[in-house]
Order: C-alpha cells, then structure tokens, then sequence
C-alpha cells in the first residue's frame, strides 16, 4: 500500500483507550500524545476526522515511524490501524493506556 499524502501536521500517538484492552475486536475509543506541557486526548471519531482532513497519526518504536490510517471494517463501522511492519507486537495495542 503506498504512503498517503499528508498535507497536514502529523501527531505522534503513544497511548490509547480501549473498553476491554485484552479484547482483539473491540474497537479503540481514544488515542492521545505529547507531552505534560501539550497533552492531547481525541475520541475515535476525532481522530479518524483529523487524517480525513490530511493530517497524519503516526506510532513510533525504535527511531522507526509507522502510519495510522482508518479503515472501515465488515460492520461499516470505521476502526484505526497501521500499516504492517517488522514488529511482532501490534503497533497501536501495545502503547500504554492514556490517563
């Protein structure tokens, strides 16, 4: 799959929200970042529209970036993912829980 063009600001993720953490098909409900100084908190819906708009979430393991993209599952409902890379953990599940 090719990189999308991001003509918006990118945002780094390093914690998400899940209802059941251990739960594989239960959707992520928020994801968030920065740091003390500038937190940000967004819901599913929030995020989803941000890369709509051209913006980009990126997860980041060992210097290494990896894209989020939205994707719309076999319910039509749409869920975040990244794309598939040389880690074996899944890129967004294994960020800690934001506070």
């Amino acid at each position: 799959m090719a990189k999308a063009t991001v003509t918006g600001p990118a945002k780094r993720v390093t914690c998400i929200n899940k209802i059941d953490r251990r739960d594989p098909n239960e959707r992520i409900t928020h994801v968030g970042g920065g740091t003390l100084a500038t937190a940000w908190k967004w819901t599913l819906d929030e995020a989803i529209a941000f890369i709509d708009r051209g913006g980009m979430l990126y997860v980041e393991e060992d210097g290494k970036q990896t894209e989020v993209f939205s994707r719309e599952g076999p319910s039509g409902k749409r869920y975040l993912t990244t794309t598939r890379d040389d880690t074996k953990e899944n890129n967004l599940l294994s960020l800690r829980e934001c506070p």
